[in-house]
């Protein structure tokens, strides 16, 4: 029985989802052996560039990408709401016809909470998902998943497409959601920005490989952006920087911090944001 298309509860009960050994092959592409936990009471992102397995692992997790090796411990899945980069119903839907067609799935569904999330999300329950924005279609995947009370919200993307006040009231609904800590969110995304404010833990996926699973405190903490002129620069840094820029005034890149505070010479070392670790990390390192 694949865990994936099955889902059930984790053995730890201190975990929303659990992944154990995460495999998947495809032309050009292997998701390699990956191992992550989503805590309760927690929000767990997941980064890495396009290409890097962060939707093939949500996928794997919610059934809709089949695993060769692996497995996958979460509630089941009435109690997990889903937020995709792509609206997954028919779209000549409305919202209210998609109401009609879910809620029998799901025994916990609100259809007084859903209505109050379309007027908040300012989703029109009159108008076909076809004749909606990116943006708007979204925010109406994240009004089904609130509407039946999921202890843990599995989001791929869920910000993109979505302009800046749209976005700061979708974090707010994550915020809210996350006031019971016996709830749980995974949230991937490329907006770094986003993750900065709600993340409690951040996960990197590079090339389908998990680089790093760590609080965003000490994964900020675990790097430092550096440069200096080009006669600070030695063979043993140059192996070790990611992302290496070279030019004529000198170098910048990203290294380990522990690498990087022992480093000699007059060499400028500065706090990196997320989306400058991701970025590092995903243009590699000579060595």
């Amino acid at each position: 029985m694949n865990a994936a298309l099955h889902p059930h509860r984790a053995a730890d009960p201190t975990c929303a989802l659990q992944i154990r050994g995460l495999r998947k092959h495809f032309d050009g592409f292997t998701l390699d052996g990956i191992d992550l936990d989503v805590p309760r009471g927690y929000v767990v992102g997941l980064v890495g560039a396009n290409g890097s397995g962060k939707t093939t692992t949500i996928g794997a997790a919610i059934g809709t990408v089949v695993p060769d090796e692996g497995h996958i411990a979460m509630p089941p899945m009435d109690r997990v709401g889903v937020v995709l980069d792509t609206p997954y119903f028919l779209r000549s839907w409305t919202p209210l016809a998609i109401e009609k067609a879910v809620r029998p799935f799901y025994p916990a569904w609100s259809g007084d909470r859903y209505r109050s999330l379309l007027t908040r999300l300012g989703v029109p329950t009159d108008t076909r998902l076809k004749d909606m924005s990116r943006g708007t279609g979204m925010k109406l995947q994240m009004a089904v998943a609130l509407a039946h009370e999921p202890t843990l919200l599995v989001l791929d993307e869920p910000t993109s497409g979505l302009d800046p006040l749209a976005r700061d009231e979708f974090i707010d609904l994550v915020a809210e959601f996350m006031q019971e800590e016996s709830r749980a969110v995974l949230f991937s995304t490329h907006i770094t920005s986003d993750l900065e404010r709600i993340a409690d833990y951040v996960a990197v996926l590079d090339r389908g490989r998990l680089l790093t699973s760590a609080p965003t405190p000490d994964l900020l903490a675990d790097y430092r952006l550096v440069g200096g002129g080009p006669d600070d620069l030695t063979d043993a840094m140059r192996a070790s920087i990611y992302g290496l820029r070279e030019h004529g005034a000198g170098f910048e890149g990203l290294a380990l911090a522990h690498e990087a505070d022992g480093w000699r010479g007059g060499l400028v070392r500065e706090q990196p944001t997320l989306e400058q670790i991701v970025v590092g990390i995903a243009r590699g390192r000579r060595s």
